[in-house]
């Protein structure tokens, strides 16, 4: 089961971005802020490959990951804002937002209050679920979006170029290709499982 989700997800990730381009890393960030379970770990990543065979720039794959973020960020936001912790406790498990999700958040936004936006958008975990506090707290939406853009725009552009880095070390170890495909394949199956793991972990 695992396995066929893993190939499903990384499928998606992969066809989307070659197929739509910067609107489809957007799309796809914007579904990640949303806490639907699809890791910018693996999106931005492998966007940023193709940077080196001059599909994308960095600079506009961080802006377009930025601003999909902002995008699905606003939809939890609003959560929070107009349903409250409540609705969130009841609904959450349905995309996978555990209460030790969510209490991580609310800590995390308590000490930090309205920059945890912008400090939780850099964090693994926190960056996807940073908003539904916010919202609760009813942090201002200019601020909000702004801290959301900024913190996303370096978390997308620091994905986006390890992905280019690792391309250029392909290509400067061409004779051990076959050996570092089969590594970054086995690091993204390993990222996703620990992280899909980590999720249903939780809502058990």
């Amino acid at each position: 089961m695992i396995a066929n989700l893993l190939l499903t997800i990384t499928n998606f990730i992969t066809s989307t971005i070659s197929q739509l381009g910067y609107p489809g890393v957007a799309l796809l960030m914007a579904v990640e802020s949303a806490a639907i379970p699809l890791p910018s770990e693996v999106i931005m990543p492998f966007a940023g490959f193709l940077v080196g065979s001059g599909r994308f720039s960095l600079l506009a794959l961080a802006l377009a990951g930025a601003l999909g973020s902002v995008i699905g960020s606003l939809v939890t936001y609003a959560l929070g804002y107009y349903g409250g912790r409540p609705l969130v406790i009841k609904y959450g498990r349905f995309v996978l937002i555990s209460e030790h999700d969510l209490n991580l958040t609310e800590k995390f936004f308590r000490k930090f209050g309205s920059l945890s936006t912008f400090f939780g958008r850099i964090l693994p975990v926190v960056r996807t679920f940073i908003s539904i506090p916010a919202g609760i707290g009813q942090v201002p939406i200019f601020s909000f979006t702004i801290y959301t853009f900024l913190g996303s725009f370096i978390w997308s552009y620091f994905l986006a170029w390890l992905g280019l880095r690792l391309g250029e070390h392909w290509k400067d170890l061409e004779i051990y290709f076959r050996k570092f495909d089969v590594a970054i394949v086995i690091v993204i199956v390993v990222m996703i499982i620990y992280w899909i793991r980590r999720h249903f972990k939780r809502l058990t």
